[in-house]
């Protein structure tokens, strides 16, 4: 298998053993992934399960053929390790973190106090 899918099916592995499905019920990893015991698996691993069948298609696919899958970020996935609140990067420091000003909910004129003159 191409090393394209390797460290989803991976990660999608690591979560079905975890699964109540696997762990409490005692159900195979196959049983599990269809569709009468696929909704009681946790939302992370049925996002695994379709990630991992879209990188499989990718593979096939001939549109992709010359640009291969896309690089899937298994880590960082539900973590945000840094204390940047993520968005775009641009060379490796966000993009809008000194543009976008923070707002309470009011105009710029009630902000202040002031009446507003019309």
């Amino acid at each position: 298998m191409p090393s394209s899918c390797k460290d989803i099916r991976a990660a999608l592995a690591e979560c079905l053993q975890n699964s109540d499905c696997i762990m409490i019920s005692r159900h195979t990893p196959a049983d599990c992934l269809r569709p009468p015991l696929l909704e009681t698996l946790p939302t992370r691993c049925q996002q695994l399960k379709h990630g991992y069948g879209m990188c499989k298609r990718g593979m096939v696919d001939m549109r992709k053929r010359f640009r291969g899958n896309q690089p899937i970020g298994v880590a960082s996935e539900g973590d945000s390790g840094g204390g940047e609140g993520g968005g775009q990067l641009y060379a490796g420091k966000p993009a809008f973190s000194k543009v976008v000003k923070p707002t309470d909910g009011r105009e710029d004129g009630a902000a202040e106090g002031g009446a507003e003159a019309r």
